[in-house]
Formats: structure tokens, C-alpha cells, sequence
């Protein structure tokens, strides 16, 4: 199937909004708080005033379903879709279904701003606040670095393979800087760690209230650009020839995908694979065009991320797995699948 003859159908929709819902129940239902899922469905629909319904918890019950488990799936949710929809983009931009939404150095700014929080923050105040600001600080001051580096190695015409390679010396560079500052205080290696492979235990509505706009910027920008995206899939000399503007677009979509991804992470620290595992379950399900794909991306994103979450909560309960083991178990493996189909289509 081309790009050109594909569509957003009422039935990849319907599909779609159907994943999301079922990890919603399923995310809300269970858990080591000891709701039951009768008791949790009857209250939800109670909520939305459904004739007949009504609620079968306590006091307390409801409580934490309302002010800790929806916050936490509803935060899951918003940020699966969001790293899935920026991996979606990343691929567009750079023409490489290897791409993620780490690639321009967003994971290491964002480290670095939290280790150096946790490390050094106790004498500045709160770190719980603190640390969710430095990440998201120090994810966009590693894209506007690495886009700085790769227009003064390309200043006339800025192309997918500097920018990605100034990425990865941007990246390295940061990293390196990371380990030294974790290295001067080794007692606070475990915290920084916990960050480092996410977690989403939020506890209350803030942390969805904080991100939400920066988020909805990102989302709007990127779906808005899907078709500009299948353009420059044939080339940048295609596209100029066709009257994109390559340079222009790529400027915009990675901004718009690095906006959504650094406010991604700074409230759930690095979790991996959402944005690589999930755009290509959908490229392998509907097609490789972008006003097809970045869509659905938003779905399977957000149904991915709220398993994920739901399964790092349960596994061993009642501890918890940090949330980037658990993508990390199911990305892996997928990772090197990849990898092998790609090498045999090559």
C-alpha cells in the first residue's frame, strides 16, 4: 500500500480508542491497594451520572482511586502517548525507523539536570520540585546544543545526517559530564538510578497538570505536519521540488517532538523503547504513512505505557519495578527484531 492512498479510517480510530480504554480499566482495576474491579467500574460510571449505578467503595477507597490510581494512569497514558508520537516524528524527520526520541541528547540533558538535583539540590530546597524542572531544562538546553552544533558544521543547509550525528557528540558529552557529577557524591547513586529508569508514582493530579500544555503543543504541532512528513520521506531535493521547505519542517517537528519529550521526562524520568516499539507495531499493522501513523501513535503509546505501569506495579508486589525495566523487557527483544527484518529488507 502507498503513502499516498492511505487514510485514517473510522476503524483504525475505533480501534485505537478501544486499546486505550481497556488499559484504563485495566490500569485502574488492579493494583496492591486491594480495589476490587466491580467496585472500581461501579464508581466510575457512578461519576459519569449513569442511571442506576452507584458507587460500592468507601471512603477511603475512593480516595485512592480518584486522587492517586487515575492520576497515575492518566499520567502513564499522557506520557506513552507523547513519547510514542515524538518517536513517530523523529523517524519522519531523520528517514530512520531506528530513530527515538532520545536521539538528540534528551535523555542525557535530562540526567544530567536531575543528577546534578539529587546530588547537589539539598541545599537548594525541595528536590522532589527541583528535580522535574532541572530534567526538562537540561533535556531542551541538549537539543538547542546539539541543533547549535550541527548549524555550525551545516549552516546553509541543515540535513537529517549532521543533525543526528551532532546528537550523538552532543549526547556523549553530556553523559560524561553526568558520571562525573554522580561520581562525586557515590551515596547517592540509588536515587539517581530510580530516576534514570522511571517511574511514575505520582501523587495527586499535579504532575498531568504540569506537563499537559507543553504536551498538547507537541502533540497539535506534529499531527499537524503528518502529510509535510510523508513529503519529505522521498527526499529533501523531492521535497524542495515540490515546495516543502525540508529545513523548515525538520526545525519544527523535532522542536515540537523535543517540547513534548522533555516535559515526558521530567515527570517520569527515561523510559525507553515506548518511542521505537510502538510506532513500528503500527507502521507493521497500518502502513508507513504519517497521517496514518502519528495518530495512532497517541493510542498505542498511551495503552502501552499504562500496561507497562500496570505490570511494574504488580509484578512484585508490594514492591515496585521501576517502569523503564519493564519497557526495557519488552523493547529488547523487539529492538534486535528489528533489527533483523530490517537487515533481510536491506
Amino acid at each position: 500500500m502507498t503513502q499516498r492512498h492511505q487514510r485514517l479510517t473510522t476503524t483504525n480510530v475505533a480501534c485505537g480508542v478501544g486499546a486505550v480504554i481497556l488499559a484504563l480499566i485495566c490500569g485502574v482495576s488492579f493494583g496492591p491497594a486491594g480495589l476490587r474491579w466491580p467496585g472500581v467500574v461501579s464508581n466510575l460510571l457512578a461519576h459519569v451520572h449513569v442511571p442506576g449505578i452507584r458507587s460500592t467503595l468507601t471512603a477511603r477507597q475512593n480516595t485512592i482511586l480518584w486522587q492517586i490510581r487515575i492520576p497515575r494512569v492518566v499520567l502513564a497514558g499522557l506520557v506513552g502517548s507523547v513519547l510514542s508520537l515524538a518517536g513517530g516524528a523523529y523517524q519522519g524527520v531523520f528517514r530512520n525507523s531506528l530513530a527515538d526520541p532520545y536521539l538528540l541528547g534528551i535523555a542525557a540533558g535530562a540526567g544530567l539536570g536531575a543528577t546534578t538535583v539529587i546530588v547537589y539540590g539539598e541545599h537548594w530546597g525541595s528536590t522532589s520540585t527541583l528535580v522535574p524542572l532541572a530534567a526538562f531544562g537540561g533535556a531542551l538546553v541538549a537539543v538547542v546544543i546539539a541543533y547549535s552544533v550541527a548549524s555550525l558544521a551545516d549552516a546553509r543547509r541543515l540535513n537529517s545526517g549532521t543533525l543526528l550525528l551532532s546528537g550523538i557528540a552532543t549526547a556523549s558529552f553530556l553523559t560524561a559530564i553526568q558520571t562525573f557529577v554522580q561520581q562525586t557524591r557515590a551515596d547517592t547513586l540509588r536515587r539517581v538510578y530510580g530516576w534514570i529508569l522511571g517511574r511514575l508514582n505520582s501523587v495527586g493530579w499535579h504532575d498531568v497538570l504540569v506537563i499537559l500544555p507543553y504536551c498538547m503543543v507537541a502533540i497539535v504541532v506534529i499531527l499537524l505536519h503528518g502529510r509535510l512528513l510523508d513529503v519529505l520521506a522521498v527526499g529533501d531535493d523531492h521535497a524542495e521540488h515540490l515546495g516543502v521547505n525540508a529545513a523548515r519542517v525538520r526545525l519544527i517537528v523535532v522542536a515540537a517532538a523535543s517540547l513534548g519529550t522533555a516535559a515526558a521526562v521530567a515527570v517520569s524520568g527515561l523510559i525507553g523503547f515506548v518511542g521505537l516499539v510502538v510506532p513500528h507495531i503500527i507502521r507493521l499493522l497500518v502502513g508507513s504513512s504519517y497521517r496514518v501513523l502519528l495518530p495512532l501513535c497517541l493510542f498505542g503509546g498511551a495503552a502501552f505505557l499504562i500496561l507497562s505501569d500496570l505490570a511494574a506495579r504488580t509484578a512484585v508486589s508490594p514492591g515496585e519495578l521501576p517502569i523503564g525495566v519493564v519497557t526495557a523487557f519488552v523493547g529488547a527483544p523487539f529492538f534486535a527484531f528489528i533489527l533483523r527484518t530490517t537487515r533481510r529488507t536491506s
